[in-house]
């Protein structure tokens, strides 16, 4: 077991920094890993059947973090776009593609049915990534082919449902069931149960969770967060299993549940490790799988098929960029990115398998052809790129379905200082992104109807899941000295762009600040002291004109001693020493202020005379 270990993890060490280099993406990077140490190349593993199933969990784990995606805000701005260009799209391509295996392959309806289901959908992450890496995404045609990305996914939601029905009329009653716990129930009772079991997801993802999470975010241990959020996706998936329900569908339905909870940024950002894992080793497994014999034995056949497959995905996705007027380059570029089959197909395939509803050559024949057109995907986007791209396009259109606001803020702590921040620039009519880390602090200010997020922000992931790429400015007003430092560091590290104002906690914290080359801040009680100094000083019989000028005085003369000093503090002698001597020159400035005052008071009193 430890050797497939280190031949899996090697595997994807030499193969994935190669792609990435290469521009392939890292899942084409896993893939040709897979393929390297599978049996029909290196030869360093067998049969990885057991190893593709467990590691199909790792799709499980991506329809939870795609439900976790689908926020209603969200999904209203691109309702157009998903529902109809989406709906056009799978339903094209599933017809074009049944229609050519049934007429050509003299296949049974059934069988071409499920293949034309599973070979319209697309690879997420290949298309996603490598629209990304190029700058792509925010383009007409990349906000367009991530909407078709997003119906897709929800579509394989109804498609896993289908592909059991498809092969009702066919499944023996020798064949082994699926273990499920209610397949003795009549239709009504297996219905009414799945009925009822989905709802109790709702029921805990809405009432449940929420302050479940809560208590265990009260512990400060990041590390038991992780393991409630791991034990609460794969309970859901047992229970889903259990029923004879799909668990990716239970997953999803808890994503969904779950993607207005201030929690939302944390789980993503503890499950995405996870997933990223899993599915690597998931496309390790693949690659591994692709029978090279067969590929060698009928060529000419798997060859066209690919460009088949294509062909047909490009004339319907051309078609819908037709219909909906996107522009030359743009149509091009939107047909490339989606003419490729999709990891999804590699779960269904599987699935289709077990149902008898393919062949085990069939089965075979797919997954070459899915995997080779994936294989191409990056390949086309790269033509596009160098041959038929003479002009580069901006990334910034006036097009009403944005991901991301432009004028974005982060603030890290939303107690009264944050608020108060947040408040103002909510005011000028900035988006605000809030995150805070206590759970009874984010609980009050919901309450008020403030959409604040949990997280840990000296965490990268979580700030990069915030949105600090194209954030504009960073506040960080949390209340802890050490952890405003680890924020700090990381979003410069991570995100140079980034503009930063911080909340001082006392002196000592501002001089880190500075140390850090951070200008911009302040001293939580430093300008209410100085005010609350003014009025002592008028309470003392002061004047109001004296105690104000005396008040612009220390705070003018404390702001720059304190830009000075950051120069010798931590070294106690000097630093003493030089604090004295400020002391002492600012006694004498506002000794000096008042003794002016009372001069022209005097003089005035003399002309009045």
């Amino acid at each position: 077991m430890l050797e497939i270990v280190v031949i899996y993890l090697a595997a994807a060490l030499a193969a994935v920094p190669i792609a990435k280099r290469l521009g392939l993406g890292s899942v084409l990077g896993y893939l040709l890993a897979g393929i390297l140490i599978g049996p029909f190349a290196l030869g360093l593993v067998g049969d990885q059947s057991e190893v593709l199933h467990f590691a199909e969990f790792g799709v499980v784990m991506m329809l939870f973090l795609i439900g976790l995606e689908l926020q209603p805000s969200r999904l209203w701005k691109l309702r157009h776009s998903i529902v109809l260009q989406g709906g056009l799209q799978v339903g094209l391509s599933t017809l074009l593609i049944w229609g050519a295996c049934y007429l050509l392959f003299d296949m049974r309806w059934q069988t071409a049915l499920a293949l034309g289901l599973m070979l319209a959908l697309s690879s997420t992450a290949i298309v996603l990534q490598t629209l990304t890496e190029k700058g792509w995404i925010k383009q007409p045609a990349g906000q367009n082919t991530f909407s078709i990305l997003l119906f897709q996914d929800i579509a394989v939601i109804p498609i896993l449902a289908l592909l059991p029905l498809l092969a009702f009329s066919d499944v023996s009653s020798d064949i082994e069931t699926n273990g499920s716990l209610i397949e003795d129930f009549p239709a009504w009772g297996q219905v009414g149960v799945s009925l009822l079991v989905i709802s109790g997801i709702y029921f805990v993802g809405k009432y449940v969770s929420t302050p479940l999470f809560r208590y265990i975010a009260e512990t400060r241990l990041r590390e038991i967060f992780t393991v409630f959020t791991l034990f609460l996706v794969v309970s859901i998936a047992l229970i889903m299993q259990k029923i004879g329900l799909s668990p990716a569908l239970g997953t999803f339905l808890a994503g969904v549940v779950l993607a207005e909870s201030e929690f939302r940024h944390e789980l993503e950002t503890d499950i995405e490790p996870f997933k990223g894992l899993l599915l690597g080793l998931f496309f390790i497994a693949v690659g591994a799988s692709i029978d090279f014999q067969l590929l060698s034995e009928q060529f000419v056949l798997i060859m066209g098929l690919v460009i088949g497959l294509i062909v047909l995905k490009g004339i319907v996705l051309y078609g819908i960029a037709l219909l909906f007027k996107l522009k030359s380059k743009q149509k091009i570029l939107f047909t490339l990115a989606l003419a490729q089959g999709g990891e999804f197909a590699f779960v269904l395939i599987s699935l289709t398998g077990t149902l008898n509803i393919l062949t085990p050559e069939e089965s075979k024949i797919t997954t070459l052809v899915v995997a080779i057109s994936m294989l191409f995907a990056p390949v086309l986007l790269m033509i596009y790129e160098h041959v038929l791209l003479k002009d580069k396009y901006t990334s910034s259109y006036d097009d009403p379905e944005q991901l991301e606001s432009t004028d974005h803020v982060i603030i890290v702590g939303y107690g009264r200082f944050g608020q108060v921040v947040g408040r103002l620039l909510t005011a000028q009519g900035y988006h605000l992104s809030i995150l805070d880390h206590s759970p009874a602090q984010i609980d009050l200010v919901r309450r008020f109807g403030i959409k604040v997020f949990y997280g840990d922000a000296a965490r990268g992931d979580l700030l990069k899941s915030a949105g600090a790429d194209e954030a504009k400015l960073l506040v960080v007003a949390v209340d802890e000295a050490e952890k405003s430092l680890q924020i700090i560091d990381i979003a410069q590290k991570y995100f140079p762009n980034l503009k930063i104002v911080v909340r001082a906690i006392d002196r000592t914290h501002a001089y880190r600040i500075l140390q850090k080359g951070v200008h911009t801040f302040r001293r939580e009680s430093f300008d209410s002291a100085v005010n609350l100094g003014v009025d002592a000083l008028k309470l003392l019989g002061e004047s109001s004109e004296f105690a104000e000028k005396a008040g612009d005085l220390f705070k003018q003369y404390d702001e720059s001693a304190l830009e000075e000093l950051a120069d010798v503090w931590g070294d106690d002698k000097h630093y003493g020493a030089a604090v004295r001597q400020h002391l002492a020159d600012l006694k004498q400035v506002l000794d000096n202020d008042k003794l002016q005052n009372q001069q022209q008071a005097e003089q005035q009193d003399k002309s009045n005379f």
